[in-house]
């Protein structure tokens, strides 16, 4: 709830015993153990036979001019806007600073067909039963306002690497195809000597094909679902270049305008430069996840829900305890953060006595 909700609540019960500013105070005052906690925290041990899917994002924060990250805010100040009132197609207002979320989660191969994924274009067999794809488990997130996405991806292998030490497991790497992304990622493995498997959304690919559809068919056309359709079974069955030849050739025979071109142009390049990440039909056949669905949900719920409300203004140290007391909060460790939490408070303000590195001299 906003701070507001929360002092008006805990008031109702205690009294008129705090204000808004020194409960924002408090909130800061509560994350600052969260990565000791998390770094003494012993993962559960999974068979090598269970996948080990990483995934990593990016969301926007609006932020109080003094936390913008020094390009953004020289930015706003260079800023020259078409309209007094609004933004014009294609400005953006230079109020937000990227947090980067990362999340691990293991899952059990679930081998499938581009059918089981895809209606085919005049829907399934009746007697066809849809193969269900690899369910999550041991869930956890992390996220970060402050700190660049190279610290998140960091932080994100070694929780991947303390679940498999010895690199034994089958490593997926699921990324929406941002291209600092899929670099941070590669150098980290690199670094690690892990070998992953790289994956990008299909949902994303999907969105790109929906959107070099609507170049070619008219708003409401019916022909336009089996058209993305039988584009996004040959995808999944590995033929994404075939699938950008195709989509090209279609273009240079058929009069589009301009702005038509630039969508099929935008889908035919993303399909060509991340072909390497596009082979959903290995994917499908060992049974990987091959969607985002686990790290947007946690951006909907990390970010969206709290810290993107109407009107929220944040500061750095706000933004990014609310981030992490959320994180924890959904791995399900808000109470035993706690206890850890209160310990090493009593440690900063008792420490512990240091009267044998005294000599007596009486």
């Amino acid at each position: 709830m906003s701070y507001d909700a929360a002092g008006e609540a805990i008031c109702r019960r205690c009294g008129p015993v705090l204000g808004k500013r020194q409960l924002a105070r408090l909130l800061v005052e509560a994350a600052p153990d969260i990565d000791t906690f998390y770094d003494a925290r012993i993962v559960q041990p999974c068979t090598a036979s269970k996948v080990l899917v990483v995934s990593v994002d990016g969301k926007g924060i609006v932020m109080r001019p003094e936390a913008l990250r020094e390009a953004t805010r020289q930015a706003a100040a260079h800023r020259e806007r078409t309209f007094r009132t609004r933004l014009a197609i294609g400005e953006k207002s230079a109020r937000k600073r990227m947090a980067t979320l990362g999340a691990v989660y293991d899952a059990d191969s679930a081998p499938r067909c581009p059918h089981d994924v895809i209606t085919p274009p005049g829907g399934r067999s009746a007697h066809y039963i849809p193969q269900p794809g690899p369910i999550a488990r041991g869930k956890w997130l992390c996220g970060s306002v402050r700190h660049d996405a190279e610290h998140v991806v960091r932080k994100v292998f070694d929780h991947a690497e303390a679940r498999d030490p010895r690199h034994r497991r089958r490593w997926v790497v699921l990324v929406d195809g941002a291209r600092h992304q899929l670099d941070l990622v590669q150098a980290e493995a690199r670094l690690r000597h892990v070998d992953v498997h790289i994956v990008i959304d299909i949902i994303h690919v999907l969105e790109k094909i929906w959107a070099a559809s609507w170049c070619f068919h008219r708003t409401g056309d019916k022909a336009t679902e089996n058209w993305v359709a039988t584009h996004a079974l040959a995808v999944l069955a590995g033929h994404a270049i075939e699938v950008a030849d195709a989509i090209q050739d279609q273009a240079d025979h058929t009069e589009l305008s301009s702005e038509q071109h630039r969508g099929v142009d935008a889908c035919v390049r993303y399909l060509r430069n991340n072909n390497e990440f596009l082979h959903y039909d290995q994917a499908l056949a060992a049974g990987w996840p091959i969607a985002t669905g686990i790290i947007e949900g946690a951006a909907r719920h990390l970010i969206a829900d709290r810290l993107d409300i109407s009107g929220a203004r944040w500061g750095l140290d706000g933004a990014e305890a609310v981030l992490k007391l959320r994180a924890v909060a959904a791995n399900g460790d808000l109470d035993a953060y706690w206890k850890h939490h209160l310990a090493r408070e009593h440690q900063r303000l008792y420490p512990a006595c240091d009267q044998g590195r005294y000599a007596l001299t009486a």
